[in-house]
């Protein structure tokens, strides 16, 4: 991969300003198989930096200030530290973390449940740190919610026919109850994308999170959804392994939210496979309603 075939001029410019011993015959493209997620590994001496083009100034801004968070409640080796950013490109520069992507990493099963404990720890002490939520912040969650609720309303008109009657009640309590529900629930600086493919691991420095575009105030047990949806279904042992790292159990309340939460996830999931014809999408969001409605 050469450096004109993958990296804008405009931003190798801006990185050899930043990092005049960047390898530019070395660099490697490592986005996520999506199409806004541009990312690059460029080596720079014997140390390897992360360069990301964000796909949007909100996310450019979100993550900044998410780096500047880390920095402050994390450990050196828990995350990376931003090293430089640029708004004008909406640019960011990165140190490397310690270790491997947890998603997909073959681990047996003591060792997954200790990764799993791990997370769960530090993405507590990440809770807890939080600054107060603004009267600004309270009423996007509360936008967000209702607009979630809609959003399963929408997609249950759509999908109705596809969907058995248990799952047709349970998405239609999405769209009566979420907004009620999480009014009642814990607010905190959430890291917004906690899933397995932001987890690192390392044998010997331990835990580590990447990734914070997503990050910003909202309720806490939205941090659960992907593990609800994708994980605890088939594999309690992480969810007890990663409560006990969090350090308490969920309330009544958070237990109902999320219920809810994952539930709209699904139908969205199966509603926009039905719509773009991505039966990968309609698979998924199938298997997360039966197995909800099923346990």
């Amino acid at each position: 991969m050469t450096q004109s075939a993958s990296i804008p001029s405009d931003l190798w410019q801006w990185i050899t300003e930043n990092l005049p011993d960047a390898n530019a015959d070395k660099a490697v493209d490592v986005s996520w198989d999506r199409g806004d997620s541009r990312v690059w590994r460029v080596p720079a001496g014997e140390d390897d930096t992360f360069v990301k083009l964000s796909p949007s100034a909100k996310d450019y801004e979100r993550e900044v200030v998410g780096y500047a968070y880390a920095a402050r409640v994390l450990a050196p080796h828990e995350a990376p530290r931003l090293l430089a950013a640029d708004p004008g490109l909406q640019a960011i520069m990165t140190s490397s973390q310690p270790g491997r992507v947890v998603r997909d990493l073959p681990l047996d099963r003591e060792e997954e449940q200790y990764v799993h404990e791990r997370a769960g720890n530090l993405l507590r002490r990440w809770h807890d740190a939080s600054a107060p939520a603004s009267e600004q912040d309270r009423d996007i969650i509360r936008t967000s919610m209702a607009d979630q609720a809609d959003e399963a309303a929408s997609c249950l008109e759509h999908a109705a026919g596809h969907l058995d009657n248990k799952q047709r009640t349970l998405v239609k309590c999405v769209s009566l109850e979420l907004p009620q529900v999480a009014e009642r629930l814990p607010v905190v600086y959430r890291h917004g994308d906690y899933a397995t493919r932001n987890w690192m691991w390392h044998p010997q420095r331990g835990h580590g999170v990447i990734d914070f575009e997503r990050a910003g105030h909202g309720i806490a047990v939205e941090e659960f959804v992907w593990l609800y949806a994708a994980v605890w279904a088939t594999r309690p042992d992480l969810r007890s392994a990663y409560l006990a790292g969090y350090g308490r159990q969920l309330s009544e309340s958070e237990e109902r939210a999320l219920r809810l939460l994952t539930a709209r996830l699904a139908v969205s999931y199966l509603a926009t496979g039905l719509t773009k014809r991505k039966p990968a999408l309609v698979e998924r969001g199938h298997l997360v309603l039966t197995r909800m409605t099923h346990e």
